[in-house]
């Protein structure tokens, strides 16, 4: 049986975490990528303390190219035999304003992070990805506008990783790539990057990564897919 060998992106804290945990404990062997050692540390003993087998770490900071290209060489020299990539890391931009009082400087900042350098990795990773007919899963919210949630910056910047989905779905199936990519909405989850919201119909980290790994183990093909786990429950 080949390996089963995940990067999960942010998964030092949050959702990232939840998904690198729950994935681990379902028999995946895991690597994180964060942006500082100590956080990455601090997750991975976490982690194995749960008996769950990382093989690393790597250094990805989303708004630095550079760091992406040297992430995408060490993971090729390292980690061959890749399956699965978790494009979860992501910045909330300013969640408290409405879209006439966000600045452009948050849009831009947001749109590299969460579009520009999400992009970047998969564009990297696809060849490894490809020659050991894998996967990639991005963690993401609806397109579609919610009258109840929509912070502009991040809600626009998600809507592009949508939009990268669906064209690489169909441009992969047009070319016969043996990849298969689709997006994941966690549904509403209390995180670090909502400032610990947690309303009624809230989910914590742990179940969202248990439904997480349940969707990534259920032998299904999912190409294209926009994937809720947990739908915004409609208000009255």
């Amino acid at each position: 049986m080949s390996k089963k060998i995940v990067l999960v992106t942010g998964a030092n804290k949050g959702i990232g975490f939840g998904i690198a945990k729950y994935l681990g404990l379902s028999g995946w062997e895991v690597i994180i990528s964060a942006r500082d050692e100590k956080r990455a540390e601090k997750a991975i003993s976490e982690l194995k303390a749960e008996g769950i087998d990382v093989l690393g770490w790597v250094n990805i900071e989303l708004k630095d190219l550079a760091t992406i290209e040297q992430a995408a060489k060490e993971i090729n020299e390292k980690y061959p035999e890749l399956t699965l990539l978790v494009n979860n890391a992501g910045i909330p931009g300013d969640m408290s304003v409405d879209s006439e009082h966000t600045e452009i400087s948050v849009i831009r900042e947001t749109l590299d992070v969460n579009f520009i350098g999400t992009f970047a990795l998969t564009k990297a990773l696809i060849p490894l990805i490809a020659k050991n007919s894998g996967r990639i899963a991005n963690v993401t919210v609806p397109s579609e506008i919610s009258p109840y949630w929509h912070p502009l910056a991040y809600v626009a910047s998600k809507a592009a990783q949508n939009a990268m989905m669906g064209v690489m779905a169909i441009e992969f199936q047009q070319s016969n790539t043996p990849v298969e990519i689709f997006s994941v909405h966690p549904g509403p989850t209390t995180t670090d990057l909502n400032g610990n919201m947690a309303l009624p119909g809230f989910h914590d980290i742990e179940t969202v990564g248990q439904k997480f790994a349940e969707l990534i183990n259920d032998g299904l093909n999912h190409q294209g897919e926009f994937i809720e786990l947990y739908p915004i429950v409609k208000e009255d």
